[in-house]
């Protein structure tokens, strides 16, 4: 099982496509708000060298962009 977190923003159009995925599919993983404080921000950066959110960290690599996402649910959420 992979280890994952979604970092995301609440005002992102993109990311609020990705939560509404995962909220319809039964999806849920780990979130963190971009916007909650400099911490969560700066370990965004951290991790994928940049603050771009939606953010779906897999076992500690950053993928970005909401349909790249949500493909990857699509060919690799199993419910536990």
């Amino acid at each position: 099982m992979n280890h994952l977190t979604l970092y995301y923003k609440p005002t992102c159009p993109y990311c609020q496509k990705v939560l509404g995925f995962m909220d319809q599919n039964g999806i849920s993983v780990p979130l963190k708000n971009r916007e909650a404080s400099p911490i969560v921000r700066e370990e965004l950066i951290k991790i994928g060298g940049k603050p771009q959110v939606p953010c779906l960290v897999i076992d500690g690599k950053a993928m970005y962009e909401s349909d790249d996402i949500i493909q990857w649910f699509k060919a690799n959420w199993k419910e536990s």
